[in-house]
């Protein structure tokens, strides 16, 4: 039956179409072409070459160490052979994922230099099941200490920086699981989703590629109209520009704040300070409705982002007021109804923006393209969210701070401004000086937080349907990312943390799902829909 239903996925995966992309080729022979590619020495003639972009350079500082991780659910078991016959005409098509990471042994200099790949050292399906029966593990722990694993170790630079990891075990959500890890050199997180929704088709139609939420147009305003309507038209639209470069301005000073001197607030979700930041990462998820997050959207006048942010500040809220109470009376019980909370929590997020002309996820075929709008690479600037810590008791409070900050937030140029601030960084004091600087800022933040835009409709990654999305990273100097994978009419929140912090990451993940069900239900004893 196996082999059956193998051989089916495997004529339905090979009609895929291969990707097709423009290479670049650069001089066909390197002067003094002496290379070191980890210990590995490459003298070859005749290779592609092309060099690594600055920020791509930035992930490889020892600070900046960062993998990202991309967890797929499937609905059925995953047959490795048919994963192996299809990528090289999708995913190896693209050079990043065919290119090994040269340095030059004389000045340093990074390139990508193409090379042949062995899917058998790149496509991993270990054998967990004997290991683990003996530790009564559920599958789920299992699954779970895998991936933790995996965040002790870093990819090998004497090959492509990736690797997929097939794991035939029944979760509580899937049947199966893969396990993308790709190196943050390569790509972005939106660049990287959208290579691997490239490989996918969507299961009610096997040709057909997966849509992604569109970007609305605003609506023109026409100029016609009284004296007076044009006047309020420009004076408003002046004051709406002043209110940007004001924006800017504090938003940028708070940057360079964060350099010299301003930290957040010591709570029970960052470490002390000095202690070693780069320990293995604990990965937990639980998914939760995204039409329930919708519902909320609607009847705040919100958006998706505003939801979540929401949410996320009313579970952390909850987690951080358990912890303070268990601190303070050394036990566990009436500390969730009590208020322990200090007065003041200074709390930050990294936000990482796609800062692409085109907001959103772009088509893969725009991203490969080097010479389009929607460029391929690390692409992303920076922002400094700040959380409101609290107990409110209108749950619908959270949204509406939320969607406030995200509002003042998007009037300002923070993340083309942190963007440019880290190439002339880069021009005047060089790559070690800009990590430095910008590991100083990240740092003085408690956590990051990513939110990523999934298909709208249900997909298959080579024949294999798929049950939930889960990304996330490891390797930055938080001791918690907070992740949102949309996928279908499921929402994905991922969790990444340091266990030495954070000895509870279901605990918290949970505060957060139980934040969504209160706020919807306030919605709805309200009427607000």
């Amino acid at each position: 039956m196996e082999a059956e239903e193998g051989t089916r996925l495997r004529k339905q995966a090979l009609s895929l179409k291969p990707i097709e992309t423009k290479r670049k080729n650069y001089r066909d022979r390197k002067e003094n072409g002496d290379f070191q590619v980890g210990e590995m020495n490459i003298n070859s003639v005749e290779e592609e070459e092309e060099p690594v972009s600055p920020a791509g350079r930035f992930f490889h500082e020892p600070k900046f160490n960062v993998h990202i991780i991309s967890i797929f659910g499937c609905k059925t078991r995953i047959f490795p052979d048919v994963i192996k016959a299809n990528l090289p005409c999708s995913l190896l098509k693209h050079p990043r994922f065919s290119s090994l990471l040269v340095v030059d042994e004389k000045n340093g200099e990074m390139k990508w230099v193409r090379t042949e790949v062995d899917l058998e050292k790149h496509v991993i399906v270990p054998d967990i099941d004997s290991k683990n029966m003996m530790k009564n593990l559920s599958p789920d722990e299992v699954l779970e200490n895998y991936i933790y694993n995996l965040t002790k170790t870093s990819l090998d630079k004497s090959k492509p920086l990736w690797d997929l990891h097939l794991l035939n075990i029944k979760t509580t959500e899937a049947e199966s699981v893969g396990i993308f890890r790709v190196h943050h050199s390569l790509g972005d997180g939106t660049s990287l989703m959208s290579l691997l929704l490239a490989c996918t088709r969507q299961t009610s139609n096997p040709q057909a590629l997966p849509t992604l939420p569109t970007v609305k147009k605003v609506t023109q305003i026409s100029n016609k109209g009284s004296f007076i309507r044009k006047f309020s038209k420009q004076f408003f639209g002046f004051w709406s520009i002043l209110r940007l470069f004001w924006n800017t301005f504090i938003d940028v000073l708070f940057f360079w704040a964060s350099v010299v001197f301003l930290r957040d607030t010591q709570t029970p979700v960052r470490a002390p300070p000095g202690c070693f930041e780069y320990t293995p990462r604990r990965i937990v998820f639980r998914i939760v409705s995204l039409d329930d997050i919708k519902l909320v959207k609607n009847a705040m006048n919100s958006t998706i982002n505003d939801v979540v942010l929401g949410i996320t500040q009313a579970g952390l809220s909850r987690y951080l007021n358990r912890r303070y109470g268990e601190n303070k009376n050394n036990e566990r019980g009436s500390t969730e109804i009590k208020n322990n909370l200090p007065k003041k929590i200074r709390l930050r997020s990294n936000l990482i923006v796609n800062i692409r002309p085109s907001p959103g996820i772009q088509a893969l075929a725009d991203m490969m393209e080097k010479d389009t709008e929607a460029k391929w690479g690390n692409w992303m600037g920076y922002v400094l969210l700040p959380f409101t810590i609290g107990l409110r008791d209108d749950p619908l409070d959270y949204i509406r701070h939320a969607k406030a900050t995200v509002d003042r937030k998007k009037h300002s140029l923070e993340a083309l401004c942190t963007f440019s601030i880290s190439g002339l960084l880069y021009k005047l004091f060089g790559l070690k000086l800009t990590s430095a600087i910008f590991h100083r800022v990240l740092s003085s933040l408690t956590m990051a937080f990513s939110n990523l835009v999934g298909p709208l409709e249900e997909i298959s990654f080579y024949g294999h349907p798929v049950a939930y999305l889960a990304a996330t990273s490891y390797g930055q100097p938080h001791e918690l990312m907070v992740s949102l994978q949309s996928y279908a009419n499921k929402m994905t929140i991922v969790l990444a943390v340091d266990e030495n912090t954070i000895p509870d990451p279901h605990l918290l993940c949970d505060d957060i799902a139980e934040s969504l069900n209160l706020v919807k239900n306030v919605v709805i004893e309200k009427g607000l829909i």
